[in-house]
Formats: C-alpha cells, structure tokens, sequence
C-alpha cells in the first residue's frame, strides 16, 4: 500500500508512522515552510518520519499541484489535516477526488466532525470534553486528542483500505480530534474519575499517596487486593505509607502481589 499524507504537527506524523510501520510505503509532502513539527520537537519528528520519503512541494502552484496529482495517481490513501473549505481551495474536494483517482481513499483529520470548519488544539478538545478541571486548570501532561485521535485515523485508514479490497465504495471518512477527546472521557461522565468517583483518588485502593520521600501510585481495586493492601497499612490506612520511603513500599507491594509504583518522571528516551 501507498500512503500520501499531506498532515504536519501531532496526529497525522503519528498515524502516518502507524501506517508505515504497518507494512505502507509513506511519502509526506511538506509546505515550503515545513512541518512546525519539526521545530517543536525535532528528535520526535526524526523519529516519526523514519522510512518516510519526505518531499517538499507548494501546492498552491500550478507545477506542485500537478506533482501531487502524480503521486496520487499511484496512492491508495491520502491522509490529510485540514479543513475541508482548505482542502477545496487546493482542488483536493471529495467530489474532484472521486472523478480523478477512484480508487483512492482519504482520511480527513479534522478538529470536530459535527464542525469541521471551526479551529482547534488538543488543548482546546480536552477543556470541551470536560478533561481539564474547571476549578484547578492544569495543562495536560499530554496531548490525548492528539494521539487518541491519530489511532482513530490509522483505524479509519485501514478500514477504508480493507473495505476497498472486499468491494466497498466507500473512499473517505472524517477523524474528530474533538470527537477523540470526548470519547476519552467517558468516564468522567460515567462518574469513574469525577470527583468522588471510585477512580477519582478519593478512595484508598486507587490513587496517589505521598510517602516519606516521595508519591506511590496504588491500585489494588480487586477485592483480594484490597485485602492484603488494607492488611499491609493497618488501622492507618494511607497516612501509614508516610513512615517509610517509596522503596520500601514497593518492595512490600512486589512481596505481597501488589499494584504499587513509585511516582517517578519519565525516563529519558534512547
């Protein structure tokens, strides 16, 4: 399979590296001014355009616009992340697509599929779902609409193309970042990890708790966890972890078949 995507930042490079690492042969095509991406983070973008063919090309000129044409003429998907009024300007409309390259099918990234001409973030996608505390905003650690978003384009990519093989005409469909965060948070409104939610942190067989020198993160909500880790703290529950430091409770937890890490950052990649 060939894959052409025109998708710079977050969820295109990540469901494009998805796809090539499936097994499809990936050509980007980047503006003049390049993918931001780049910029921003320029170890993660080397990373996700290995064994990607990167080729600059101006679409909005008459020679890179037929250059495109080109390599769609021999694509099986186009992965895209604009919006559809962009998208148009550039001749790269559903109904030009469909005459020109019949066989070929295309998923859209945009930011809301119920409104995919209004502009977004990640950022922007969490705080609508709900994602982002209202009464203590914090910024996320990650970019969840992003890369939820970017696995839901890989599995509209590959649904497309197996649908195509078994005799389906349908060749596109639309990838919500905004829908992605929603489906995120399913349950925050399930009740799960809204305050006072089994999963919230107000319970003691799931959250974070602060040791002697440091947090642990505890999930024993299984009833036989729950018994050995309320066993392991005695009448003190939680507020005994402050009595030792992080590893002696990890050691405990490893001993007694526990779910329990220490709260550590991240470790830096290879």
């Amino acid at each position: 399979m060939r894959v052409v995507t025109l998708a710079p930042n977050v969820p295109g490079p990540l469901a494009a590296a998805s796809l090539r690492g499936a097994g499809a042969e990936v050509i980007k095509v980047e503006p003049p001014s390049g993918d931001p991406l780049a910029a921003m983070a320029p170890a993660w973008y080397a990373e996700l355009h290995r064994g990607v063919d990167v080729r600059v090309i101006d679409l909005k000129t008459q020679t890179g616009s037929a250059e495109l044409d080109d390599l769609l003429g021999g694509a099986d998907l186009l992965l895209t992340s604009s919006r559809p009024s962009a998208l148009g300007r550039l001749g790269l409309g559903g109904a030009r697509l469909d005459a020109a390259f019949p066989r070929l099918c295309r998923v859209l990234i945009v930011g809301d599929t119920q409104a995919p001409e209004v502009p977004g973030h990640d950022l922007t996608y969490q705080v609508k779902a709900g994602l982002i505390d209202p009464e203590r905003p914090v910024m996320p650690r990650t970019l969840l609409a992003d890369v939820l978003g970017s696995r839901e384009a890989y599995a509209a990519a590959l649904a497309l193309l197996l649908g195509r093989e078994r005799g389906s005409t349908e060749r596109e469909r639309l990838v919500g970042l905004g829908d992605a965060a929603h489906f995120a948070a399913a349950p925050l409104r399930a009740g799960l990890t809204a305050p006072g939610g089994l999963l919230s942190g107000a319970h003691d067989t799931y959250g974070l708790f602060p040791t002697a020198d440091g947090w642990l993160a505890a999930a024993p909500l299984e009833p036989h966890f729950a018994v050995r880790w309320r066993t392991l703290l005695g009448e003190e529950g939680p507020a005994a972890l402050r009595a030792q430091p992080s590893a002696h409770w990890v050691q405990l937890a490893h001993e007694q078949d526990l779910p329990l890490v220490a709260v550590t950052p991240p470790e830096p990649q290879p």
